[in-house]
């Protein structure tokens, strides 16, 4: 359940954040909440029929967005300055966003992941990841940044972080400042690297691609799977409020396949996992490998499956 790409998953649409984390007041997320599990006591339903949509697809996952806060200002998907956030009495509390998550585990969710904003805000986070743990989901993912992986992954794993998923959209230091408005790539690197240390496998990393931005660097991405067991996912460039769209920065995925077929010829189409909104290439004798996000050019409309 809930969008897919580096662009939602880091300010909005975000089913929890503008549907519940942020809400008119605590007391009627308590009510509202109240009542659906009320009506789910009275009225027992099997996962298939609450968690299915219209098209016969069950959902088993839950996208549960922190915060609208980010300590990165990536133009694509927030001003500089001026950013109108909730107000944090407004959101929900790590205890109510356990409440909502077991109502949802108790219908059939078995992964859940968490997302902002920039998660790793929230000074409770390690908090929330050991109580959703506890639920007993087959995956608890996280989707950051990567900005303070380093000082909070170990942990966030001893807590119950199972999956990750890391945002960087340049291997440049000098055009991720410009990209992101802010300092940081090295920390973001040495991330990824705590993280594969510590035996996340794969690590992901969510690359958006934009022309005249970093188009000219998915190769290297992929170089970076050669030796590390990551997966890098390039994600097409995609309309959002306030990022000024443009279509003339959209890079399709075609265009990008075509380019690393150049450059890797024996990149090959690997198997997609069920459920994934991934279209999956490997080159033979990498550890790692890459996928496309092809939100604009080619919609995901695939069914859910085990």
């Amino acid at each position: 359940m809930g969008c897919v790409g580096r662009q939602v998953t880091r300010c909005g649409c975000q089913w929890l954040n503008r549907g519940a984390a942020a809400v008119p007041n605590s007391r009627w997320a308590h009510s509202k909440v109240g009542r659906v599990e009320a009506l789910r006591t009275l009225n027992p339903l099997p996962f298939s029929a609450f968690l299915t949509d219209s098209f016969g697809r069950e959902h088993s996952y839950l996208r549960i967005s922190l915060t609208e806060k980010c300590n990165l200002r990536c133009g694509y998907c927030m001003p500089e300055e001026g950013v109108s956030l909730t107000p944090r009495d407004n959101l929900l509390t790590s205890e109510e966003i356990l409440r909502i998550a077991r109502l949802f585990v108790s219908e059939g969710v078995d992964k859940i992941r968490l997302t902002g904003g920039e998660p790793m805000v929230r000074k409770d986070l390690t908090h929330i990841v050991e109580s959703l743990s506890g639920l007993g989901v087959k995956q608890l993912g996280m989707t950051t940044n990567g900005l303070l992986l380093k000082r909070r992954l170990k942990d966030l794993q001893s807590a119950g972080l199972t999956h990750l998923n890391v945002s960087l959209d340049t291997l440049i230091p000098q055009k991720f400042e410009l990209i992101t408005r802010r300092r940081g790539w090295e920390r973001v690197m040495e991330g990824i690297d705590v993280a594969l240390d510590l035996g996340y496998s794969p690590v992901k990393i969510n690359c958006v691609v934009m022309r005249g931005k970093n188009e000219d660097e998915v190769a290297s991405f992929v170089e970076l799977t050669r030796h590390k067991d990551i997966d890098v996912r390039f994600i097409e460039y995609m309309p959002f409020d306030g990022n000024r769209w443009d279509d003339k920065k959209m890079v399709n995925y075609r265009e990008m396949l075509s380019h690393l077929q150049e450059a890797f010829p024996d990149l090959t189409k690997a198997q997609d996992k069920a459920n994934d909104t991934s279209k999956a290439y490997k080159v033979p004798g990498f550890v790692g490998q890459i996928g496309f996000i092809t939100s604009m050019s080619d919609h995901f409309v695939a069914p859910a499956t085990d």
